[in-house]
């Protein structure tokens, strides 16, 4: 009867000890810190890595690549495919309901015009996949919706003006004026190139915003411990995709650059990085993929320092962006190159108005507004310009992205 007792206990004694343990098991499950895959070490994130699905390191238990790029890739040739068919002023009239039908990827838009080889347009147009719902996206609703009116009515006045793309621009008429290349660029009434405002507030409303401030602010808040339904990734691992895929087309971005070549072709938020932001852009790469790993490992202060860094960049890069051109608009004004002073403020116009999205460095749209009233706020707009103008937005964009 003792020994039956006593085998009694030592069996309530483990059962009791296994109950305990499927309860820590759930707990830890349940925890913030549990990863559902093997961490990465991230000293494995060696020069010549890439960011596509032949990366062996970010892969499920299968072997099969986690990382998914088509959305990201789809948004950056939607955004082309606007960037290219904006061009098409210099042979013919633009069509401004295809611009409005792209920028919202409605009516099968996308055609070889503007999308040519080798983007797949037709899957572009099937896609789902557009730049308008996620335009100004950070912001309430009310307040992104004017944004975007503002991109399409950028977009209805740019087919507008190119009706005029034989005319001479002068103040208060639109039309072509050329640099000393023989280069045109068309202009509005006020003396605006339209196209540059089209894509450098694009730069701003959907690479900043949406990537620095939707993606990589408060998309690092998604889920990351299941995954998505029929997916092999989970939200968090897409999310930092999509922000890489609508950065850049290429598996390793800006591969084999240096400061005087730039070794990859890119566009838009991409170019730009590179072409004003030398101290960093080198670094932009190596942080996605350490931001990758870091989603991985369940590693939030390494994620959210990686993802702080390329949204400074980012900021940075357009404010450059911003003080570098209305630098070229005060050279070529002085060298008496009407074209290139017009080209030069189109493209500082729409990276000032973009800084209402640099949520880092503090920036809004009253910064933003200010500084385009004060350099375009008469009636005859770019025509009124003066150096003195120029210089006081200079110092205030220089002042506050500490330039």
């Amino acid at each position: 009867m003792k020994i039956q007792y006593f085998k009694s206990l030592v069996f309530i004694a483990l059962a009791v000890t296994g109950l305990t343990s499927c309860k820590k098991d759930k707990v830890d499950q349940d925890s913030g810190n549990q990863t559902l895959r093997p961490a990465i070490d991230y000293t494995k994130l060696v020069e010549g890595t890439k960011y596509d699905a032949t990366n062996t390191i970010f892969v499920d238990a299968a072997g099969k690549s986690t990382i998914d790029l088509t959305t990201g890739n789809f948004r950056y040739r939607v955004f082309q495919g606007i960037n290219t068919y904006s061009g098409v002023w210099k042979t013919k009239l633009i069509d401004g309901n295809v611009l409005k039908n792209m920028y919202s990827n409605t009516g099968n838009p996308f055609t070889g015009e503007s999308n040519p080889a080798p983007a797949d347009f037709a899957a572009i147009n099937v896609s789902g996949v557009q730049l308008r719902n996620v335009t100004a996206s950070s912001w309430d609703a009310a307040s992104a919706e004017v944004v975007r009116k503002k991109i399409e009515a950028d977009l209805a006045s740019l087919a507008t003006i190119s009706a005029s793309a034989n005319v001479a621009a002068v103040k208060g008429t639109a039309g072509y004026v050329a640099n000393n290349a023989g280069t045109k660029y068309l202009l509005d009434a006020k003396g605006l190139e339209v196209g540059q405002l089209i894509q450098k507030g694009l730069i701003g409303a959907f690479d900043l915003d949406y990537i620095g401030n939707v993606l990589l602010n408060k998309g690092l808040e998604a889920d990351n411990k299941t995954l998505v339904s029929g997916k092999n990734y989970t939200k968090l691992e897409q999310n930092w995709d999509e922000a890489y895929g609508s950065l850049t087309l290429n598996p390793i971005y800006l591969a084999g650059s240096t400061d005087a070549i730039r070794g990859t072709t890119e566009s838009f938020i991409g170019s730009y990085i590179w072409e004003y932001n030398k101290a960093n852009y080198a670094k932009v790469f190596p942080a996605f993929l350490k931001g990758r790993a870091a989603v991985v490992n369940n590693d939030a202060t390494e994620l959210k320092a990686q993802a702080l860094f390329l949204r400074t960049q980012i900021e940075y890069a357009i404010a450059n962006s911003a003080w570098n051109y209305l630098k070229k608009w005060k050279d070529g004004s002085t060298a008496q190159d009407a074209g290139a002073a017009a080209h030069a403020l189109g493209e500082a116009l729409g990276f000032i108005y973009s800084l209402r999205f640099a949520t880092v460095h503090k920036a809004d749209a009253k910064f933003s507004d200010d500084i385009i009233a004060s350099l375009i706020g008469t009636d005859g707009g770019a025509w009124d310009l003066t150096p003195v103008k120029v210089t006081a937005a200079q110092d205030a964009i220089k002042t506050k992205f500490g330039l």
